[in-house]
């Protein structure tokens, strides 16, 4: 029993590695069931730097609650002294000046709520890898690596954020207080908004890419552009299914924004960043990472590749094509370095009862001769041992397979040199 605990399902004799996660969904499954007190922790961590940016928010429902109180809205009666004889445009100008203060705030509250996101979206990726994964020392790292490409993610977002809330407020004074052109103010707070949801969706990806590539500042924003262009309906899909516990805990109603907070607390963030990041990883692997020659599938058991009994798998020019480039490197290597003569040959073995001609102390020609002939005779009998086992198979097995993997090396050399690899045509890691 001990032992099962440390080993892990691995000693299950149900246990097989056909059983182990294949697609994306069965990933998010596997870990969300298997590393859930992790999540929470990881969960935890990001909830704390996000309590400024929490403290802003209902700093401002209080203060809007406070001015709706004792505003003079009554026009002298009651707690609406002093009189005001025209109310009309006082609450949206209240308003105004309210979010000038609090979305503004925002800003600086969401880069330290920045440190949480680089921190535990690093681990919720490596976790998706299947990676080794150290809460608290993989959190720092995760700053230390990720902190400025996702501070510009949550700069631009937050920024665009405190425009478009300003030209709505804006918007609202002027037609309450009826200005011209209410229609134009009107579609222009309607656009605000598009491009806040827009603009959210660009930060998401700002954040995958971030973590997982190494780009610059422009780079970074216009490679997550194209990938919420390029991938819109599928972005719009997960990034719903990741924050579901984010719109239950504001739009739910007491009973259900209750459970949310609740859900929020232990693992809503952990939650929001495994749909969204392992959503990024299946995006990554079929539009990104094959053009730059990363390795796909990370995290992800194939079925198809089958252990042959410690014998090297042979690998079609189609598999070399689509193998990244440093696996590629790695078979050029071993090709360069030859056959193994200790693997693609029968060698006789050293106890086969062979007598070794040894010389006496003292000496003569005729003892040097008896030596000669007792080595030709060596080498004769290994030549012979060779001959007879050549055929056996795993000789045979083992030169097929080498010269196979290098036959469709060559070809892939030449269909490389006929046409060059397009570069990428998105992201540049250096």
């Amino acid at each position: 029993m001990v032992a099962r605990w440390l080993e892990g399902k691995e000693r299950d004799e149900e246990y097989a590695r056909n059983s182990l996660p294949t697609s994306r969904w069965g990933l998010f499954w596997d870990i969300l069931k298997g590393r859930l007190g992790r999540l929470m922790l990881t969960n935890l961590l990001i909830l704390v730097t996000f309590l400024p940016l929490i403290a802003v928010l209902v700093w401002r429902y209080l203060d809007i609650f406070a001015r709706g109180m004792t505003g003079p809205y009554a026009s002298g009666l009651g707690v609406g002294y002093p009189v005001i004889p025209d109310v009309t445009g006082v609450a949206e100008s209240m308003l105004l000046q309210s979010d000038l203060l609090f979305f503004g705030l925002l800003i600086p509250a969401a880069v330290i709520a920045g440190l949480g996101i680089s921190g535990g979206a690093y681990i919720i990726r490596n976790l998706i890898w299947t990676e080794g994964v150290f809460v608290a020392y993989d959190f720092w790292r995760g700053i230390k690596r990720n902190f400025w490409n996702v501070c510009e993610a949550v700069v631009v977002f937050t920024v665009v954020l405190f425009m478009a809330r300003l030209m709505g407020n804006l918007a609202d004074l002027y037609v309450a207080t009826g200005a011209s052109a209410a229609g134009w103010l009107l579609a222009s707070k309607v656009v605000g908004y598009i491009f806040v949801a827009f603009f959210l969706l660009v930060a998401l990806w700002m954040i995958s890419l971030g973590i997982n590539y190494y780009q610059g500042p422009w780079a970074l924003l216009r490679n997550a552009v194209i990938m919420t262009i390029g991938t819109f309906p599928q972005t719009v899909f997960f990034a719903a299914v990741a924050s579901w516990p984010i719109f239950l805990t504001i739009f739910g109603g007491q009973i259900f924004s209750v459970i949310g907070i609740i859900l929020m607390l232990l693992l809503g963030f952990s939650y929001f960043f495994l749909v969204w990041m392992d959503f990024s990883q299946w995006a990554f692997d079929r539009f990104v990472n094959p053009n730059l020659g990363v390795a796909v599938g990370r995290g992800l058991y194939n079925r198809d590749r089958k252990a042959q009994d410690g014998k090297p798998a042979v690998q079609s020019v189609q598999d070399l094509q689509q193998s990244s480039a440093a696996v590629q490197e790695y078979q050029r290597l071993i090709i360069a370095q030859g056959k193994s003569r200790l693997v693609s040959r029968p060698i006789k073995p050293i106890d086969d009862g062979f007598e070794v001609y040894q010389l006496p102390e003292s000496f003569n020609r005729d003892d040097l001769r008896k030596l000669r002939e007792n080595k030709q005779a060596m080498e004769e009998d290994v030549k012979q041992y060779e001959e007879e086992h050549k055929n056996e198979e795993r000789y045979v097995e083992y030169n097929r397979q080498f010269e196979e993997r290098e036959k469709a090396l060559q070809e892939v050399n030449k269909k490389g040199k006929k046409k060059p690899p397009k570069p990428p045509k998105m992201l540049n890691r250096h």
